[in-house]
């Protein structure tokens, strides 16, 4: 399984999205798209993965909590105490023995940033 950790801000736009998913790895392989659950509703991420025919896993705090990430934000670790919300989500979503095949990548804009994992969790 290969999975797209995405997280971005409430005024991230579908393009930056986009942005930061094509400069992490682009969508060839991926199975889906994860995020946190409290964005999985966001009508941005909806329509990205309308868009791309993939579904959405939602990943709860405590699903986040622990996951080192290579990565670190100062402002994701002081809102959810954790380096990289795109990273953890990506990991989160394939498993436990799951890998980074690419780091958090950030839009220019800097309202968006996407990770890629894969692993073993169908």
């Amino acid at each position: 399984m290969k999975v797209a950790g995405l997280g971005f801000q409430r005024k991230a736009s579908i393009d930056s999205l986009r942005e930061a998913l094509a400069a992490a790895g682009g969508t060839c392989g991926l199975d889906a798209l994860a995020t946190a659950s409290d964005k999985a509703d966001a009508p941005v991420l909806i329509a990205l993965a309308r868009e791309l025919g993939l579904t959405i896993k939602p990943i709860t705090e405590q699903q986040l909590s622990g996951i080192e990430t290579p990565t670190r934000s100062a402002r994701i670790e002081s809102m959810r105490g954790i380096g990289s919300l795109a990273e953890a989500a990506a990991l989160a979503a394939v498993g436990r023995h799951g890998r980074l095949v690419s780091t958090r990548i950030v839009s220019r804009d800097r309202t968006a940033t996407a990770a890629i994992a894969e692993g073993d969790n169908a």
